[in-house]
């Protein structure tokens, strides 16, 4: 596992404040415990960044809004230019820009059943790149192409089902007038199968909002990744005439995998 360093991020108008002696005392804690204990992504094994290594990409700070689930949230931040590269890949190449967390141990197979969830929060400044198109969490395939994308594009927060290869169905989860400025829990049950026996549903903030039933996978192992990816830059530059596409940041907290409902609830609650 590699070690999630906490650093302190830009203050968003909405945030809590926290004072010297606060800072001092977290940051002391994450050396003592050598940072393996920082966030506890409960049920998936450790995580590993995805085609980022920028500083500011990728932090781990106290609750900055005062209303997280947890006292520790990860914060993903892409500016522009924040495009890598590695074997098989190359964001700066295809349009693309990114910073994610992905599964190191790829081991969830076909046939298999799991609880997901995690809570999300666009900060008051969050800027909406459509036609841009930005992920915020995906399922991909091992070897293959992602089969369910969460996303804001036009506005709004969606479930994108592309698990022919092609986005087939859109699913509205948030309203974009009720984005930005709160957390958002997300709830997600699936049977992972390459047959009609499979199932996606999805909850938000409790209420149900996607009760798929079918194939939801064409491979054999799937993973998960989330933060921030963007793809078809180009696009935004074109339509608004300009030479670059505006920074993003997104906080997540208590990202979580269970065999059951229950085991998504946040430690200590």
């Amino acid at each position: 596992m590699f070690c999630r360093h906490a650093r302190k991020p830009h203050t968003p108008k909405n945030a809590i404040n926290f004072t010297l002696v606060d800072v001092i005392a977290f940051v002391f804690a994450m050396l003592l415990s050598g940072c393996s204990s920082g966030i506890d992504s409960s049920g998936f094994g450790p995580f590993q960044r995805s085609l980022n290594s920028t500083t500011h990409g990728y932090q781990i700070t106290p609750d900055l809004t005062g209303s997280a689930p947890t006292e520790l949230i990860e914060i993903f931040d892409v500016r522009p230019g924040d495009c890598s590269l590695n074997d098989g890949w190359n964001d700066c190449k295809k349009d693309r820009e990114r910073s994610e967390l992905s599964e190191i141990n790829k081991s969830t197979h076909v046939n298999s059943e799991y609880w997901y969830g995690w809570s999300i929060y666009f900060p008051d400044d969050y800027v909406n790149v459509f036609p841009t198109k930005t992920s915020l969490g995906q399922f991909h395939q091992k070897g293959s192409h992602p089969v369910w994308m969460f996303q804001n594009s036009a506005g709004g927060y969606h479930l994108d089902n592309q698990v022919l290869g092609q986005t087939t169905e859109y699913y509205a989860l948030i309203d974009d007038k009720d984005l930005r400025g709160r957390w958002h829990h997300i709830e997600v049950n699936v049977r992972w199968a390459t047959d009609p026996s499979g199932f996606f549903d999805v909850w938000v903030n409790g209420e149900q909002k996607v009760g798929y039933q079918g194939q939801t996978m064409d491979a054999s192992i799937v993973y998960f990744k989330y933060g921030l990816y963007r793809s078809f830059l180009s696009r935004y530059k074109t339509a608004n005439n300009a030479n670059e596409v505006p920074a993003q940041t997104v906080y997540f907290s208590n990202v979580k995998r269970s065999q059951s409902r229950r085991g998504l609830i946040p430690d200590g609650d």
